[in-house]
């Protein structure tokens, strides 16, 4: 009896691990495809879109150009939301990945520097040309207008120097670029905790070994009162 309660428990977290990987993934697949399908039809062979998805062996889906790869599949690498009568840029995580976004010949009326946090690989941006380049200029090598439109070119690094240790950042944490105008900051090796003050590896048997205790115990005594609710039944 004993042993067949453990197997279900055993079971149980089993089911709860592989539900928990399962929606992760489904939730990140649903974001992709909310962003390739922002906009019907396909990126044509002509538009800079097309031709970098060409360039780099990616395969289109919807708006989009995926990675075609066995190693990221479904990353986008690049995005074509031209000509789609959006007025306002809210939600674009599920393109993070992206390197190449072409918004182009669209009535928006602004777009928040925010709106592409996280976009590390964002390298090439075309816009209508009233919309300043997320950032600011002082975020891209090369910002000028072309045939009504913005074109922004080779995201900067906002830190001194990617991988050191920067004058932005706390002391013991190194600097990393975090989207146009973003930078992010990560304790250095050896360090952690707030603003990276305490040294040492993380204490992983004072944390997790009282959990797994309290884990036993709380099961334990479920068992317990499982086992007595069926003698009484």
């Amino acid at each position: 009896m004993k042993m067949k309660a453990v197997c279900c428990w055993t079971e149980t977290i089993v089911l709860i691990l592989i539900f928990k990987i399962s929606f992760n993934a489904s939730f990140q697949l649903t974001e992709r495809q909310q962003v390739c399908s922002l906009c019907g039809g396909t990126p044509l062979n002509s538009t800079p879109v097309g031709k970098f998805c060409s360039l780099s062996a990616g395969r289109i889906d919807g708006r989009c150009c995926l990675r075609n790869n066995t190693r990221d599949p479904e990353d986008i690498i690049g995005l074509d939301l031209s000509n789609c009568s959006l007025t306002h840029i809210d939600e674009l995580h599920g393109a993070s990945t992206v390197s190449v976004i072409d918004l182009s010949l669209n009535p928006i009326v602004n777009i928040s520097d925010t709106t592409f946090q996280g976009f590390r690989d964002l390298n090439y941006m075309i816009l209508p040309q009233d919309i300043v380049c997320p950032g600011g200029n002082t975020s891209w090598e090369k910002v000028e207008v072309e045939e009504g439109n913005r074109l922004c070119e080779g995201q900067k690094n906002m830190c001194n120097q990617t991988g050191e240790l920067s004058m932005n950042c706390p002391e013991n944490s190194l600097c990393a670029p975090y989207g146009p105008g973003f930078y992010e900051c990560s304790c250095a090796e050896n360090y952690r905790g707030y603003k990276c003050l305490r040294e040492g590896d993380f204490p992983v048997p004072q944390v997790f070994g009282p959990l797994a205790a309290s884990t036993v115990v709380i099961s334990f005594l479920l068992w317990v009162t499982q086992r007595r609710k069926a003698k009484y039944l």
